[in-house]
């Protein structure tokens, strides 16, 4: 999430009444989590086992729970909540704005696009031309929708990601400032939902189509011309590149990439990062050798019948 003007690292400081360390007027453009992060982000740390994972990210100022030895060319800010002091700085920076109409008057609509009734536009949204959305579709705030698009209904775009921090009086929600992005000429079935980024985007590229009743997490990009049938369950943050094609009731858990080309056949738990295949089972296997396996099972189970 980039901010709308450059702040320094004694504004943010002032903003959450803590700490830092570091020349004032040093430079922030942004928040970002660790996968994404820029120069000029700040990313959030309140764990040591992340603590050199986050110092040697490359976003230039660390929002960290101890004073250490700060890397050359970066500052830190002091404090002793980053997951509570994150979310103040998403808070302040991207606010929560309650809409008044069914259709935000801020939201801008392409040339020949049909909005079926019951359709909710959020603020700031952009939905570009020849695009069809079908009745009781939700668009939140700040999402971004291509040319030739088609939505079918019930589905929710932008919905928060499923990111929280569990304390002793409960679980405290990670606050969502991202968006969701669908390129052009993508088609989502009914009842899908696609969670935005928690500070950058959710993306599914152009051409890509996605069936009925599926869930996409928070930071995940789909890359162009995927198919995805309907039941799937697609985690954060995970990568997807073109041309996969992932049938009914496939689960991926989240920080994952599956290579272009690849194919996950129905029902298959993917729990690792996978080269091109195919692949079936929970975990996934390799399609062929999972259906040797199969076969030989059943063969030894007929001759114990014998």
């Amino acid at each position: 999430m980039k901010f709308k003007e450059t702040q320094t690292l004694q504004k943010i400081a002032t903003l959450l009444n803590i700490d830092y360390v570091g020349d004032p007027n040093f430079t922030i453009t942004g928040i970002n989590e660790i996968h994404v992060v820029e120069n000029g982000d700040i990313v959030f740390v309140d764990h040591p086992k992340y603590y050199d994972k986050a110092l040697n990210s490359a976003a230039t100022t660390i929002l960290i729970n101890k004073n250490v030895l700060c890397p050359e060319g970066k500052t830190l800010l002091i404090s002793d909540d980053p997951f509570r002091d994150f979310n103040k700085i998403t808070k302040h920076f991207n606010p929560f704005i309650a809409s008044k109409q069914t259709i935000a008057d801020s939201a801008v609509i392409g040339e020949n696009t049909i909005i079926q009734p019951n359709v909710f536009i959020g603020e700031n949204v952009t939905v570009g031309k020849n695009c069809v959305i079908h009745p009781n579709v939700t668009i939140n705030s700040n999402c971004v929708i291509g040319d030739n698009v088609i939505i079918q209904s019930n589905t929710v775009l932008g919905s928060d990601a499923f990111y929280y921090k569990n304390r002793p009086s409960g679980f405290d929600r990670l606050i969502s400032g991202g968006r969701v992005v669908l390129e052009d000429n993508v088609e989502l079935g009914a009842s899908c939902t696609i969670d935005r980024g928690v500070t950058g985007d959710t993306t599914i590229g152009k051409g890509s189509k996605i069936d009925n009743q599926v869930h996409v997490g928070h930071d995940t990009l789909i890359g162009s011309k995927c198919l995805i049938a309907a039941q799937t369950g697609i985690a954060g943050c995970t990568v997807i590149e073109d041309e996969v094609t992932i049938w009914g009731q496939v689960g991926v858990i989240s920080g994952l990439r599956i290579a272009k080309g690849t194919v996950l056949m129905a029902q298959t738990g993917v729990m690792k990062s996978l080269d091109k295949g195919v692949y079936f089972g929970t975990p996934q296997k390799e399609y062929r050798q999972t259906m040797r396996e199969i076969v030989y099972l059943k063969n030894q189970i007929n001759k114990e019948k014998k």
